[in-house]
């Protein structure tokens, strides 16, 4: 009784749970007008669960209850026969009890397994064909994609429930007398041999079965050498006949064990001999032969018998990936100069040293007002058109950091009721700064610090938003109560009064966005839901109240379309006025034939992941499409799904699957939304990095992998890390205007020099991918050698060492920029200063360290990147022109810094001030005071020197090298070497 009770007590709450969270769900979608999402899955998951359970409890209750009727009337009498019976005992009086029993908890458990593939039916059953066919049976991708992971699984379920029926009758048998291992006589009656022997007999059929499906899954696995997709020689060859010999042996055997188990020899030595000869020729046919074909016709001509079949696996690949269209264009790099109008050129103009992920803190601090605002700790790069120019501006929403509340603020009341939402979007242009701060355009409330204030443009509201309020957005961690208003004031905080911080606005939120909460019945759902009394008892939750749950826009992207993979960096932009959150939705699957199998994880992992970025799920792929554009409103939580790519079979399964309306048209995407799209970071990193070897075409050459190239390690040498894409509004060499554009420069394999650039952008609404590919001789340097360089040079190290100011700062790069300009290349890579004597205090950008042509010879550490564009273009006036051949770098003359030359007397005096600083470590961390007092002594010596060669060199020193931070004396803390951060990309 008590253990009824309990169990009872234990399913009506897991029921009432389960209702719960589908009664919350359904109010949600009701929210965001997507229903039919709910409805479709809840319903489709159940029939699954009832017809995959249903099926699996009739099948082996059946078997059950027949081999109880199949048992012997008369069992002789045996000591093993006297043990049976209590057991019989037992089970006889209730034997529908436990036969229905046994069914319904294996059905059970079938059931949920059933459920769960809710997707792989839903595209069965709404299927469209791909219009592409495999090169090896000539069948649609669609029957892979579409069909074959169903059947697979279908056919998987089918062998569970023979092996079990098989398990089950057995002991049915052995029970009550069918089988019986002692006494005189056969050792099986023929009902149960005819009952038993049908069963291994379908299990075999059920096998040949296998081997049909098997021939089409050699098209999908690793087997094409080398570390290729797809059928190779021996696959095609050798063990498709095989398999398909298998299928028909199988046929064969599964008739031999009916006919002479039951008809003929009736009894179980010939069914033994099938199918111990059907494992033999499994062993045979498809293990020994195939691996003959392989060592003996192969291998000694891998290349060669194999070409064909990496042709199959490139072309596949491209396609499923959409890099066929890659256009690839040749680019020199021979010039080595910086030419004459550099400083003029737009695309250089453009370049970005605003740093998105250490800009963060900036604006957070010159921002926030209040010590509960946050940005984040990665901003995004978008761009705008204002005073009739667009160019890129780094933009952030200011939302509310739950965290960062106060501990009287993170009661209840103010964490779901007060502190509720966001204010502005705040921007800056990429290539601007003030006093090393971002120059805001966008944003600002009104009550900055004046260092800010200092910083900011002539107008502070240059992108006009008509709803700034973020109740939406990447830190909305906690639900929100909204709408009510109590009797004498607004409840929510909105922001500071305009010019004093001190005083308040407040709010009641007057969109369409949460689910109404105003009665008792869903107040009471939601406190059980939420384990929170106040829902009920508290009178901040009234008849006007709403609640706002799944607030992130990434989670509310997902959960409208959990067929979807949404890319990992959401970002904010101002739409018709409105602040828009935009992401890229992937459709993938897995069983694309031929083509490279990827780990999504693993490809769109680099620097920035779990710093700003969302990782991805660990799902094995070989096809994606960005397929879907959606938005997500800031204000209202509204879910927009746009159909982006057009022609994707996948696509339009899932949206005929929810009725033909979940998904918008491309047709209707508002060009006002159209212009903030950007080619995605997560789509454009599988991409580039399978770009990295696919853009070999030619089988032969891709056997040998001569022309492989790599993805390079962030510039500062972090290992395992890759240096992230970046966003730049620029036009490369061979395009015919500036496009926004995604940019990601790539080495030869195993070699740290340029191998190309490759760069994804959208023309007329479509994307397109481009490859600048630099020769295969060519030296000039990959970001990690051009970092090295330019930092090691000998007028630059001692700037940067005494940027530290007695080591009370540290030095951070930030994103090194490649960008082929003039016939060369120009590399960009901003310098910022983050004080280590003041707590939390932001980066601010203090140079910009650039350099053009192989990265040694003109290098420059610049104040801004115009003084930079100039001094590099004075550099190549005053040197003259220098031309370079592949192979060369051409470096002819001693590296410069700003406006002057490194002269012989000025180059051995920066030696001495390296081997100054040196030995003033040296003695430092030897702790020998005598010995630290004369490097002291020394380096002051070296550092007068290295002044006077500077001003001997070019009159004086130009502004472009001197610090803009106060250096320490020589008597104090020697300066040391800057400690330099991760290259980051954005």
């Amino acid at each position: 009784m008590t253990v009824g009770v309990l169990v009872g007590v234990f399913l009506l709450f897991t029921l009432l749970g389960w209702g719960i969270d589908k009664y919350t769900d359904y109010l949600w979608f009701a929210e965001v007008d997507k229903t039919q999402v709910f409805t479709g899955i809840l319903l489709t998951r159940l029939l699954l669960f009832l017809a995959i359970g249903l099926a699996m409890a009739v099948i082996i209750a059946a078997n059950l209850y027949l081999a109880y009727r199949l048992r012997p009337l008369l069992r002789p009498h045996s000591a093993e026969q006297a043990t049976l019976e209590r057991y019989r005992m037992v089970i006889q009086p209730r034997l529908g009890t436990w036969i229905a029993v046994i069914g319904i908890v294996i059905g059970f458990f079938a059931g949920l397994s059933g459920q769960a593939r809710w997707k792989d039916w839903m595209l069965f059953r709404n299927s469209v064909p791909f219009g592409v066919k495999d090169p090896q049976f000539n069948v649609d991708v669609g029957f892979y994609v579409f069909d074959y992971p169903l059947l697979r699984y279908l056919l998987g379920v089918a062998f569970t429930a023979v092996v079990l029926s098989v398990i089950g009758a057995l002991a049915v048998h052995y029970i009550f007398g069918g089988v019986r291992l002692q006494g005189v006589g056969d050792r099986m009656t023929t009902a149960a041999r005819a009952h038993l022997t049908t069963l291994v007999a379908l299990f075999v059929l059920l096998k040949a079965v296998a081997y049909i499906l098997d021939r089409r899954a050699l098209l999908l696995e690793q087997h094409v050498s080398p570390d290729l997709y797809g059928a190779g020689y021996t696959d095609v060859n050798a063990l498709l006949p095989a398999k398909e010999i298998l299928a028909y042996i199988s046929i064969v055997v599964a008739i031999a064990i009916i006919v002479f188990s039951n008809a003929i020899m009736r009894n179980l030595v010939w069914p033994g001999v099938s199918l111990a000869l059907l494992a033999i020729s499994a062993v045979a046919i498809g293990g020994v032969y195939p691996l003959a074909v392989q060592n003996f016709q192969v291998k000694p001509s891998l290349a060669d018998k194999e070409a064909p079949y990496i042709s199959r696996s490139i072309a596949a690949t491209r396609a499923a990936f959409g890099i066929e269209g890659t256009q690839v264009t040749p680019y020199s790099a021979d010039s080595v100069v910086p030419p004459t109008d550099l400083a003029s050129n737009p695309s250089a103009q453009n370049v970005r040293v605003i740093d998105p992920q250490l800009v963060s803190e900036a604006f957070t601090q010159s921002q926030q007002v209040r010590g509960f605002y946050d940005f984040g700790p990665k901003l995004d790069v978008d761009r705008y058109e204002i005073d009739k120019k667009t160019q890129d501006y780094v933009v952030g929403v200011r939302e509310i950091n739950d965290q960062a509340l106060t501990t009287q603020q993170q009661n209840w009341l103010n964490r779901h009721t007060v502190f509720t939402h966001g204010y502005g979007l705040v921007a800056a242009p990429a290539n601007e700064s003030c006093g090393g701060l971002p120059v805001f355009v966008s944003g600002s409330l009104g009550t900055a610090g004046s260092q800010a204030a200092n910083c900011a443009s002539s107008s502070t509201d240059q992108i006009k938003v008509d709803q700034p309020r973020i109740y939406y957005g990447e830190q909305s961690t906690e639900y929100a109560i909204v709408g009510q208003e109590s009797a004498t004031k607004k409840t929510e905080f909105d922001r500071p009064q305009p010019n004093d911080s001190d005083a308040e606005q407040r709010y009641t939120y007057e969109g369409k966005g949460g689910v109404p909460i105003g009665s008792m019945f869903r107040r009471l759902v939601f406190a059980i839901k939420n384990t929170e009394s106040n829902f009920v008892l508290s009178d901040a939750v009234n008849k006007d109240s709403k609640l706002m749950y799944v607030r992130d826009p990434r989670s509310r992207v997902e959960k409208v379309a959990p067929f979807l993979t949404i890319d990992g960096d959401p970002y904010p932009a101002v739409v018709d006025g409105k602040i828009q959150w935009i992401l890229d939705g992937y459709t993938t699957a897995a069983t694309y034939p031929y083509a490279q199998r990827i780990n999504l994880a693993e490809e769109t992992r680099d620097e920035l992941t779990n710093q700003g970025t969302f990782a991805l799920a660990r799902d094995n792929i070989n096809y994606m499409r960005n397929s879907v554009k959606a938005t997500v409103d800031a204000y209202d939580g509204t879910v927009t799904l746009y159909e982006f790519d057009d022609q994707d079979p996948v696509l339009k399964a899932w949206n005929k699957a929810f009725g033909g309306d979940l998904i918008k048209p491309k047709s209707e995407i508002p060009q006002a939304l159209a212009d903030h799209f950007r080619y995605p970071a997560d789509m454009f990193k599988v991409q580039r990095n399978l770009l990295t070897r696919f853009h070999v075409t030619k089988p032969q050459d891709f056997f040998t992998g001569n022309d492989f190239w790599a993805v390079p390690n962030t510039p500062d040498g972090s290992e395992n890390s890759k240096q992230p894409p970046y966003y730049l509004n620029v036009q490369l060499p061979g395009q015919d205007s500036t496009r926004f554009q995604i940019t990601s420069a790539v080495t030869p394999s195993k070699r740290e020099n340029l191998a190309a650039l490759i760069s994804g952008s959208y023309v007329d609404g479509k994307p397109r991918l481009e490859v600048l590919e630099l020769p295969d001789e060519t030296a000039i340097p990959g970001p990690a050698q051009v970092h090295q360089r330019m930092t090691n040079n000998g007028t630059v190290r001692p700037e940067l060492n005494l940027l530290q100011t007695n080591n009370q700062a540290t030095v951070l790069f930030g994103n090194l920029i490649a960008l082929p300009v003039g016939k060369g290349m120009l590399y960009v890579e901003p310098v910022y200063v983050k004080s280590s004597q003041q707590t939390n205090a932001a980066p601010l950008l203090q140079k910009v360290l650039m350099s053009y042509g192989d990265g040694g010879k003109y290098v420059v550490l610049a104040n801004s990147l115009e003084e930079g564009l100039a001094a590099l273009v004075d550099q190549g006036k005053k040197q003259g022109p220098t031309t370079t051949t592949p192979g060369n770098t051409g470096t002819t003359t001693p590296p410069t810094t700003g406006g002057t030359a490194l002269t012989p007397q000025l180059a051995e005096a920066a030696t001495a001030l390296d081997k100054a600083i040196a030995e003033v470590k040296a003695a430092q961390q030897a702790g020998d005071f005598a010995r630290y007092g004369t490097a002291l002594q020394a380096l002051d010596t070296a550092m007068t020197n290295f002044e006077n060669a500077s001003k001997a060199a070019n009159g004086t020193v130009t502004p472009s090298t001197a610090p803009t931070t106060p250096a320490s004396t020589p008597a104090s803390t020697p300066p040391s070497a800057p400690a330099p951060s991760a290259s980051t990309g954005g």
